[in-house]
C-alpha cells in the first residue's frame, strides 16, 4: 500500500503558501488575514500528516523522487520524501504543536507592529522542519537544517530593535555554523565514498564504507563520517559546547521559544542521528562519543537550571538537560527510546513554553520568578497545565514523561557500550536536578508569598511610582489557554498509548536499524517491559521516583517552608553560584578566548598578510620596483645620437668578444 504523493505534497507545502501569503501580502490581507491563512495552513499540513500517520499504522510506506533537480555525472540531486514510522511520527508532533504556537500566538503578539510578519515566520518555519524530516536524501536533509537555522535567526532577532535580541540571533547563527561545518563534512564524505546522496543506497554500502580507514590515519571511514555528522546535531540540538546559543534565544518571543524548543530545530539533531542508525550502528567510537557528550548536557545543564529567576531560562535549561538525555538514548544505541522522548517531551516542553508566556502576559511582562508567587488563584488554568507539565517532565508515572525517560535510564543501564557508567550515574542525578528546578520554579510562581504587588527585584522597565495605578495578575485570554490545554492532555496520555508499539512493537521497524547482538540495550528494556500500567507502577518503588520526589519536597522545603536555607546555601558556596551564573564561564571563554583568538588572527592576517603583503609588497612594491628601474633606465636615455652610438659598438664588441673568447683561449692557453 503506497500513500498518495499529492497527500505528502499538501502537509509539505501548506505551511509554506501560508508564509508566503503573510509575509509578501500582509499588509492587504491585515492581521486577521494573516493569522488565519498560516492558521489554515497549518491545519491543513496537521490534518493531512494525521492521514499520512494512519495510512503508516496500517503499512503503508513511501520513498520516492518528487522533482529531479540535476545530475552531476552519477550524482543525483533531487527533491524526495521518505515517510516511515519516524517520519510519520514527527510530521504529526511538528504540525501539532506549531497550530498550537500558531493560535497562540493570536493572543500573544495582539499588540505588536510585527504581528503579520510573525506568522510569515513561524510558518516558513514550520515547512522548513517538515522538509527536513520527510527527506529521502542528504541534499534536501541539508536544505531543510539550514533552513530552520536562516529563520530561527529571523524569529530569535525578531524585535531588531533590541540589542540583546541582536547579539543572541547572530550568537545562534554562528555558533550552528560551526556545527554545520562538521555536518558538511559527513555528508560530504560520505557522498565522495558512497557515491549517492539517497539514504537508501548509502545505508546499502555501509558495510562497504565499515571496511575503510580515513585518508592518512588508521580511524576508521564511518566513525570520522559518523562524528562529523554528530557535530551537525550537536549545534542544532544543543549539545556541550555548541549549546550556548539555546539559553540566548530566549530574547525572542515566547511562541518561538516553544516552537524552537520543543518541537522542531533541536530535536532536528536527534531525529537526524535516529535516521543514521544503520551508519552509526557500524562504529562504537562514535556511539560512546554521543553518550559522552549527552551525558555531559543532561546533568550539568541541569544544573544551571537550578540558579535561574527569568521563567523562560528556567525551561531553556529544561531543554538543554532533556536534549542531553535523548542524545543519552541514541548513544546505548536505544534510538526508538531516543525519538520516543523526543515525542513526549515536545507536548510538555511546549506546553511549559507556553505557560511561561500566559505568565508573563498575566504579570504585565515581568519575567522574573521572585516578583512573582500566588498566581495559582489569578492564573486557575495556566496553575494547573504548569503543573500538568512539570509532573510530566519530572517523570511521575503514568504522564508521559514518566515512560520515555525511565526507557532511557533503563537502556544505559543495560548498556555495554564505554561511557555508559558516567552516563547512568549522570541520568540518575538528573533526575533529582530536573525535579529540584522545575519545582522550585512552580512554587516561586505559583503558590507562598504574593511578591508582585512589591516586586524585590524590579526590572528595568518597573516604575515604583506610590501613585501608579495597580494591576493584579489576570488569566489570560481563550486563545493563549486553549492551547494550554490542548497540549497538557498528550502530556499526561501520549506514553501511556504508545510506548507498546514504538519502543516494544513494530511501529519503527523498518525506519530504525540496531546491532542487538553487539548493542543489546533494547533487548533488554524489551525483556523487562510488561505491559504500561505494569511499567508505571513499578515505577513507584524505583530509585528515579524517589529522586524525583525527593527534588519535589526539597524545592517545597527551600522555597515554601524555609527560604532562608537557599540565601544561606548561597552565601557558603559563593563561588559554586559564580561558576553557575557565569555558565561554567563558557560564554567568557568563547568572547574571550575563541573570539579574541579569531580577531587577533583576523587582525594579523589583514594587517601582515593584505597590509603589508599584498598590498605593501606584491601590489605598491611591484609598482615601487618598477619606479626604481625606470629611475635607473632614465639615465641611459640621454637623447644624443653619439652616446647611443657608443653603446652599440661597446653591445658590438662585448659580443664579439663572447663569441670569440673559445678560440681566443685555446690559442693563448689561458
Amino acid at each position: 500500500m503506497a500513500i498518495s504523493q499529492n497527500l505528502l505534497l499538501t502537509a509539505a507545502l501548506a505551511p509554506l503558501v501560508g508564509a508566503v501569503v503573510a509575509g509578501f501580502f500582509g499588509k492587504t490581507v491585515g492581521r486577521r488575514g494573516a493569522h488565519a491563512i498560516t492558521i489554515l495552513g497549518v491545519l491543513v499540513s496537521f490534518i493531512a500528516s494525521v492521514a499520512v500517520l494512519w495510512q503508516v499504522n496500517g503499512g503503508a510506506r513511501f520513498n520516492a523522487t518528487v522533482y529531479e533537480w540535476m545530475v552531476l555525472g552519477g550524482l543525483k540531486m533531487e527533491v524526495g520524501f521518505l515517510v516511515d514510522g519516524l517520519t510519520a511520527m514527527m510530521m504529526v508532533v511538528v504540525t501539532f504543536v506549531s497550530l498550537m504556537v500558531h493560535i497562540y500566538t493570536i493572543g500573544y503578539m495582539e499588540e505588536d507592529p510585527g504581528y503579520q510578519r510573525f506568522f510569515a515566520y513561524i510558518s516558513l518555519f514550520t515547512f522548513s522542519m517538515l522538509m527536513l524530516v520527510m527527506s529521502n536524501n542528504f541534499l534536501q536533509l541539508f536544505f531543510g537544517w539550514e533552513a530552520v537555522g536562516l529563520v530561527s535567526y529571523l524569529l530569535i532577532g525578531f524585535w531588531w530593535k533590541k540589542p540583546t535580541a541582536i547579539f543572541a540571533n547572530m550568537k545562534a547563527f554562528l555558533v550552528n555554523r560551526v556545527g554545520d561545518f562538521g555536518f558538511i563534512l559527513g555528508i560530504g564524505l560520505l557522498v565522495a565514498y558512497a557515491g549517492s546522496l539517497n539514504y537508501a543506497e548509502v545505508f546499502a554500502k555501509g558495510g562497504e564504507l565499515a571496511k575503510l580507514n580515513f585518508p592518512g590515519s588508521d580511524w576508521m571511514l564511518i566513525t570520522v563520517a559518523c562524528i562529523c555528522l554528530f557535530i551537525g546535531a550537536m549545534g542544532k540540538s544543543a549539545q556541550v559546547p555548541l549549546h550556548v546559543w539555546l539559553p540566548d534565544s530566549m530574547e525572542g518571543p515566547t511562541p518561538i521559544s516553544a516552537l524552537i524548543h520543543a518541537a522542531t530545530m533541536v530535536t532536528a539533531g536527534i531525529f537526524m542521528v535516529a535516521r543514521m542508525s544503520p551508519l552509526f550502528e557500524l562504529s562504537d567510537t562514535a556511539l560512546s562519543f554521543v553518550l559522552i557528550i549527552g551525558a555531559i548536557t543532561a546533568l550539568f545543564m541541569g544544573f544551571l537550571g537550578i540558579i535561574q529567576n527569568d521563567i523562560k531560562r528556567v525551561v531553556a535549561y529544561s531543554t538543554l538537560s532533556q536534549l542531553g538525555y535523548m542524545t543519552v538514548a541514541l548513544g546505548v544505541s536505544a534510538y526508538s527510546v531516543g525519538v520516543f522522548h523526543l515525542m513526549t517531551h515536545a507536548f510538555f516542553k511546549a506546553l511549559l513554553f507556553l505557560a511561561a508566556g500566559s505568565v508573563i502576559i498575566g504579570m504585565h511582562h515581568d519575567q522574573d520568578i521572585r516578583n512573582m508567587g500566588g498566581l495559582r488563584k489569578y492564573m486557575p488554568i495556566t496553575w494547573l497545565t504548569s503543573l500538568v507539565g512539570s509532573l510530566a517532565l519530572i517523570g511521575t508515572p503514568l504522564f508521559a514523561g514518566f515512560y520515555s525517560k525511565d526507557s532511557i535510564i533503563l537502556a544505559v543501564q543495560a548498556s555495554p557500550l564505554y561511557g555508559s557508567g558516567f552516563a547512568y550515574l549522570a541520568v540518575v542525578a538528573g533526575v533529582f536536578v530536573t525535579a529540584f528546578y522545575s519545582f522550585r520554579m512552580y512554587f516561586l510562581v505559583f503558590h507562598g508569598e504574593e511578591r508582585f504587588h512589591h516586586k524585590p527585584f524590579p526590572g528595568e522597565h518597573d516604575h515604583h511610582d506610590e501613585h501608579a495605578e495597580h494591576h493584579d495578575p489576570h488569566e489570560s485570554p481563550w486563545v493563549v489557554t486553549a492551547p494550554l490545554i490542548l497540549l497538557a492532555l498528550p502530556s499526561v496520555f501520549i506514553g501511556y498509548w504508545t510506548i507498546g508499539p514504538m519502543l516494544h512493537g513494530e511501529f519503527f521497524k523498518d525506519s530504525i536499524f540496531v546491532d542487538a547482538a553487539r548493542h543489546p540495550a533494547m533487548a533488554e528494556l524489551g525483556k523487562q517491559f510488561h505491559g504500561a500500567l505494569a511499567m508505571a507502577t513499578h515505577g513507584l518503588v524505583t530509585l528515579p521516583f524517589w529522586l524525583a520526589l525527593g527534588g519535589v519536597v526539597t524545592a517545597w522545603w527551600f522555597y515554601l517552608k524555609q527560604p532562608s536555607i537557599p540565601a544561606a546555601i548561597k552565601l557558603r558556596f559563593e563561588w559554586v553560584y559564580r561558576l553557575l551564573d557565569n555558565k561554567y564561564y563558557m560564554d567568557w571563554f568563547n568572547e574571550h578566548v575563541l573570539a579574541a583568538g579569531a580577531r587577533l588572527l583576523g587582525t594579523g592576517l589583514w594587517k601582515g598578510g593584505d597590509v603589508a603583503l599584498i598590498d605593501g609588497i606584491a601590489i605598491n612594491g611591484s609598482a615601487r620596483a618598477v619606479g626604481a628601474i625606470a629611475q635607473l633606465t632614465r639615465l641611459l636615455q640621454t637623447g644624443y645620437l653619439y652616446f647611443y652610438a657608443l653603446v652599440m659598438l661597446l653591445g658590438v664588441f662585448a659580443l664579439m668578444t663572447w663569441q670569440l673568447w673559445p678560440q681566443v683561449s685555446r690559442l693563448f692557453g689561458f
